[in-house]
């Protein structure tokens, strides 16, 4: 294998790599800390909390090939116990996501032997990737139905019908120690040309590699991201190249929710106060809470 990393890369990156010799790219992503914060800041039973990983860690893998400034948007929504998932992705490495659900139709369908997935937990629905370059150009959306039972699943297909790009996609999430990690690979065949010619046997034979990899190789914290290319794909040789940090990053702010605030009428707000005289607003992303108090909005507003 060649690189031109110095080092092993650590948790909460994401890098592509090239198939020696092969038209074939891919990319790689591995979250520790990052998921785990975006995780833990909600209550959520493990199906969901294992659907909102996936999302994140497929927004990392598909975000970072952005060439641009701006943010990749995952999100699926359906009839199902989950109402919806998303995930959002700013290409300064920026991880936040969020899930609603119903409590005990998730529990419900959580019984069984088998971990419940996207089709279950969602039901019928779509699938969405959004392109945001930010507020003077307009968004790229590209729908699909949901019809797999992952989310990988959902995003090969959403690469079939949107981009008509052949990718595979394995993504895994799971707890050690009480602590969230994720990860997921993705690879797509670079299409034939005249110079490149055929690129279909190529492309069968990294599928094979690629179906080998465990979910618990993509999570495994003592297994480096080169350690990792290398036994799937040593027999060509991997090239790993520069690498993205990832954070857990949400963009509510004490600024943005004033601002919020200040566009409903006087009557409303004053319904929105509490005992303590402040009026308290939770970020659905992030759970954190800010008070507010309703004078200094009135202030501003004049």
């Amino acid at each position: 294998m060649t690189s031109n990393t110095s080092k092993a890369l650590p948790d909460d990156q994401v890098a592509a790599f090239q198939i020696e010799g092969e038209p074939v790219r891919g990319r790689l992503a591995r979250l520790g800390p990052a998921i785990d914060a975006i995780l833990q800041a909600h209550d959520y039973p493990e199906p969901v909390a294992n659907l909102l990983g996936e999302a994140c860690a497929l927004a990392a893998l598909v975000g970072s090939n952005l060439k641009f400034d701006g943010r990749l948007i995952v999100e699926a929504r359906g009839a199902g116990p989950v109402r919806f998932v998303v995930a959002d992705y700013d290409t300064s490495g920026g991880l936040r996501g969020y899930c609603g659900f119903d409590e005990a139709e998730v529990a419900k369908a959580s019984q069984g032997f088998a971990r419940p997935g996207a089709r279950t937990l969602l039901e019928a629905g779509h699938f969405m990737m959004t392109v945001d370059q930010g507020p003077d150009m307009d968004r790229y959306q590209g729908v699909t139905a949901i019809e797999g039972e992952t989310l990988a699943l959902c995003a090969e297909q959403y690469f079939a019908q949107s981009e008509q790009t052949p990718t595979r996609v394995r993504l895994a999430v799971g707890l050690a120690d009480g602590t969230w990690r994720a990860g997921g690979m993705l690879i797509q065949n670079i299409a034939e040309d005249d110079n490149r010619g055929s690129t279909a046997e190529a492309w069968q034979r990294t599928q094979a590699f690629f179906e080998t990899v465990g979910e618990d190789e993509l999570i495994d914290a003592a297994l480096s991201s080169e350690q990792l290319l290398f036994r799937l794909f040593h027999e060509d040789g991997v090239r790993l190249f520069g690498s993205q940090p990832l954070r857990a990053f949400c963009r509510c702010s004490q600024d943005r929710i004033e601002n919020v605030l200040k566009s409903f009428p006087a009557e409303e707000r004053t319904d929105m106060v509490e005992p303590d005289g402040k009026i308290h607003v939770t970020c659905e992303y992030c759970a954190k809470t800010y008070a507010v108090a309703p004078e200094g909005l009135v202030a501003a507003r004049a």
